[in-house]
């Protein structure tokens, strides 16, 4: 099995986090989307990442996508999504607020850096940034009266997008979200930047390194 983007992404990066923790050994492939887009379009013609290449050749893409075929192949005990109600609708909750927040950041990067300078809406930057606050504040608000766990053992789907997240955000866009805000996201981010499964798969331009 194949994981095919950067680690700069926060989805790629979920990705190798997450098969780490459900046991899954993969290898990784560090591909741009745009510096070695041609390269990329090889193996996934959409060149969207992360993508996830099979045994058999079968291409998949979309982190949530992906990470649902991973827990369905699984180990049993190593599965970490929720299956009573309650407890699935607060991890999805978290989880889809996380996505937000993840999503809102990825916008605000592409329009400093993809988009020229003169073409910058600022209206629209404004609208993106409010909404990434906005998941933001729920998420502190969630882990200050409710913290999730933040072991190798124990740490759900939800805890694992909190923390690439908010570690996404300090690295990209620290001074529209500062630390200083969000105490307990920041808290919760070390505690998770600590496990063997995210210091195997640092945010940047390297590559994920089994654990031996």
């Amino acid at each position: 099995m194949k994981l095919i983007g950067m680690l700069d992404s926060p989805y790629v990066r979920r990705v190798a986090v997450s098969l780490q923790l459900l046991g899954i050994r993969f290898e990784h492939q560090s591909l741009s989307v745009f510096s070695t887009y041609d390269q990329f379009r090889q193996i996934n013609p959409v060149v969207k990442a992360p993508t996830l290449v099979d045994e058999d050749g079968n291409v998949l893409m979309d982190s949530t996508l992906i990470l649902q075929y991973a827990e369905s192949i699984a180990r049993p005990s190593a599965r970490r999504t929720p299956t009573m109600p309650t407890e699935l609708m607060r991890s999805l909750r978290l989880l889809g607020l996380a996505l937000a927040a993840c999503d809102k950041a990825v916008q605000i990067v592409y329009e400093h850096n993809v988009r020229p300078a003169e073409k910058l809406h600022q209206p629209w930057l404004e609208r993106v940034t409010q909404q990434m606050r906005a998941a933001l504040d729920l998420l502190e608000n969630e882990q200050r009266q409710d913290s999730l766990p933040a072991t190798s053992d124990t740490i759900p789907p939800a805890g694992v997008m909190i923390a690439v997240t908010w570690h996404f955000i300090q690295q990209m866009l620290p001074e529209i979200a500062p630390a200083a805000n969000y105490p307990a996201l920041a808290a919760y981010s070390r505690l998770a930047e600590a496990l063997p499964e995210f210091q195997a798969a640092p945010h940047g331009d390297g590559t994920y390194q089994a654990q031996s």
